[in-house]
């Protein structure tokens, strides 16, 4: 049965807006995978704040070239299903890699990341990075340590100075009080 143009242009609206919400886009092959296998890989992939959809070729390439994305027209052949990645795009890529490694009819092709086509070697790099919060927080870090340590030399330097002036007064109290005590009581007339 065809589908009319209408469902075409619905279909393909619904997977141009999971990509747009997506960080990246990963390109797998599905054949011969099995009901029960389709419904674990999408239940791993929610827990990780992802989705898993059989796309039909030619809408997926037009989707992707509507969202301004790279075409991965080389690996849009045979039977094709995209995985979303909503969160963090490693964790979302470390699911796919895993379920592969559990799934032999399964196969990750590659990703797109905007105009970036990623091969599956790529991807699997991808895979092992740190998630986004830990980059953010050890980023923050390297910025944060040269900072303070500006700060240190700063209050070190001020600290000197006070310490400095602190012992010049010192050191003119101490003189002003010996000065006092060597001088003769004032005389008090008798008269």
């Amino acid at each position: 049965m065809a589908i009319t143009r209408q469902k075409k242009e619905e279909l393909s609206a619904g997977i141009l807006a999971k990509i747009q919400k997506s960080q990246a886009v990963y390109v797998t092959s599905y054949q011969g995978m099995t009901m029960p296998q389709f419904n674990a890989l999408r239940r791993k992939l929610r827990e990780s704040n992802g989705a898993y959809h059989v796309v039909k070729n030619t809408l997926a390439a037009r989707a992707l070239e509507k969202a301004g994305m790279a075409v991965p027209k080389q690996m849009l052949d045979g039977s094709v299903a995209l995985g979303f990645a909503y969160g963090d795009m490693s964790a979302t890529a470390k699911v796919l890699l895993d379920f592969a490694k559990e799934a032999e009819k399964f196969q990750l092709k590659g990703a797109v990341l905007g105009q970036q086509i990623l091969s599956a070697k790529e991807v699997e790099a991808l895979a092992t990075m740190p998630p986004l919060s830990v980059i953010r927080a050890q980023l923050l870090g390297l910025i944060a340590s040269p900072a303070s340590r500006l700060a240190g030399v700063v209050a070190g330097g001020v600290r000197q100075v006070v310490n400095v002036v602190k012992a010049y007064g010192d050191k003119e109290q101490a003189g002003r009080s010996r000065w006092w005590k060597r001088r003769p009581p004032p005389s008090r007339c008798s008269s």
